[in-house]
């Protein structure tokens, strides 16, 4: 799945699946999509994500009370 880096506007590609859906996990690994060379895999804070068009990651995704919260 790619994204893109808020600070930056760089699409990254998410190698770690299951750390981005686990609201209860801050960080996830992803690889940098520019330049010609695949850069290594790197860990994110997932704050810092957001999809291609701009909206913002689900919060049952980053916020693991997140039902708690809404009441």
């Amino acid at each position: 799945m790619f994204l893109r880096e808020s600070r930056t506007g760089d699409l990254v590609d998410v190698i770690d699946m299951s750390s981005l859906v686990n609201p209860f996990s801050s960080h996830v690994k992803v690889q940098y999509q520019s330049g010609e060379d695949l850069a290594d895999p790197v860990t994110v804070d997932k704050q810092s994500l957001a999809f291609p068009s701009g909206e913002e990651l689900p919060e049952c995704w980053i916020n693991g009370y997140y039902r708690h919260s809404q009441r």
